[in-house]
């Protein structure tokens, strides 16, 4: 049961960044720029944003199966809207058909993973999941390069169905009925303010890329995103059956815990979607090559994230969190210092492989050191907060990183405005790793207050 959860959250998430690989050409085909072509990337986690934080009651109001069954029908449609898609529309549609699908079944996994396995096992538990979670988007651009330069960017759709389709065959029959349904009462309030409040923050750090932050189509968004999540926050903590419960945040480990998963998840989605593009398009190497320079890192993840369960359970997270920010960091500033147009191409490998050594060691601790602190009966709002800001951490550094982007081009372009575009890609991928550099650092201090919770 939890293997099948599992591998289709693992899929889903290899979806959020696989077109990261394609966007140059999924560009050229439907004549877009950079800024629009991240929405792909960005509308996908703002859907998941959204769609989380209701999570928690559709866990109270279907059983698993159910909602098991749902999920992998939505991320089905999606898939074959996306493959066939013969407009950028389309496929922007398919991809946020596929998130609901995902954004359904994410919060679903971690619930019931804390309530099928007793707290001995959790540590190793949390870190298989800890690994579906990390190496899922990071494995994306990776093995998605290999599809795109040998059988065409659909086909990342395509090979995502099968196992969709092999999940509902074989995987369906693993699931049983293990949530506890109560009917709480569906709030429609909350769930408009959550929906304006997180979408409209999105949607403005996403615009900010094409418009300036005078343009009305940044800060109405931008005002009315605050607002509302601001009046969503107050009812909430105002409510005797809240949508979710905030009240979570009282535990200061899970507080803490949330908010390092937050920058963890910011880091992974940032240089998921900017070394792709940096690769392509100021080194100039292949979709299959830039796919193989981001393998070793990933795959490292991929190791080390089991052991990582296993170090955490007989160390603590208070050493194991410092040395993973400690890790990403370093290869921040070493981005900064190698990025150019003549990089050679193992040292982009060392700094990456570096970097997600780091990564390891963040999101799987992060979360279980959270988590421990909550009673029983607040593991599904919990979850649901964690899994609605990591998706929006996810957003907001895909947003952030394009935005960045943008404005680091712009700036040669005013020193130089003959520079060529592999020097503009380059200077703008250099200047958004400054602001990487800092939520690492910010992470590091962060993480020098953590607390081992004594279960």
């Amino acid at each position: 049961m939890a293997f099948t959860l599992m591998f289709g959250a693992f899929i889903g998430l290899f979806g959020e960044t696989a077109l990261n690989m394609a966007l140059t050409n999924i560009m050229a085909d439907f004549s877009i720029n950079s800024a629009t072509a991240q929405w792909l990337t960005t509308g996908y986690l703002l859907t998941l944003g959204i769609l989380v934080p209701v999570s928690s009651l559709l866990i109270r109001w279907f059983t698993t199966k159910q909602l098991v069954i749902a999920s992998l029908a939505f991320s089905i449609v999606g898939t074959i809207f996306a493959a066939l898609a013969p407009s950028f529309a389309v496929l922007f549609i398919g991809r946020i058909i596929q998130a609901v699908g995902t954004g359904i079944l994410l919060p679903l996994m971690m619930n019931v993973l804390l309530l099928i396995f007793p707290i001995h096992k959790r540590g190793v538990v949390m870190g298989v999941m800890g690994l579906v979670i990390t190496t899922a988007p990071a494995v994306g651009p990776a093995l998605s390069g290999l599809i795109v330069d040998t059988l065409g960017w659909s086909f990342i759709f395509w090979l995502s169905l099968i196992f969709y389709v092999a999940l509902i065959v074989f995987g369906l029959k693993q699931i049983d009925n293990v949530s506890q349904i109560s009917k709480p009462t569906i709030d429609i309030v909350s769930i408009i303010f959550s929906t304006l409040g997180f979408g409209g923050l999105i949607y403005s750090l996403s615009t900010i890329a094409e418009k300036s932050i005078t343009s009305a189509q940044v800060y109405i968004p931008l005002i009315v995103g605050s607002i509302s999540l601001v009046l969503f926050i107050t009812r909430q903590l105002k409510m005797k059956q809240p949508m979710i419960n905030l009240r979570v945040f009282k535990y200061p480990m899970f507080a803490l815990g949330t908010l390092l998963l937050f920058i963890g998840m910011f880091l992974i989605l940032s240089t998921a979607i900017l070394l792709p593009l940096y690769l392509r398009t100021s080194l100039l190497v292949s979709a299959a090559m830039a796919g193989l320079i981001l393998l070793p890192g990933s795959a490292m993840n991929a190791l080390l994230s089991p052991v990582v369960g296993m170090l955490t359970d007989k160390f603590g997270v208070k050493k194991i969190l410092p040395i993973g920010f400690l890790f990403t960091s370093i290869s921040s500033v070493m981005f900064i210092i190698i990025i150019s147009t003549e990089t050679p191409i193992w040292q982009i490998i060392i700094a990456f492989l570096i970097y997600f050594v780091g990564i390891s060691m963040i999101i799987m601790p992060s979360q279980t050191n959270g988590l421990n602190q909550l009673p029983r009966e607040l593991y599904a709002d919990g979850s649901a907060v964690m899994n609605t800001l990591q998706q929006m951490a996810g957003a907001t550094g895909t947003a952030m990183a394009i935005t960045l982007l943008v404005h680091g081009e712009n700036l040669l372009q005013k020193v130089s405005p003959s520079a060529p575009p592999v020097e503009l890609i380059a200077a703008g991928t250099k200047y958004a790793f400054y602001f990487i550099a800092a939520f690492a650092v910010t992470g590091f201090i962060a993480s020098l207050f953590v607390k081992r919770v004594r279960v």
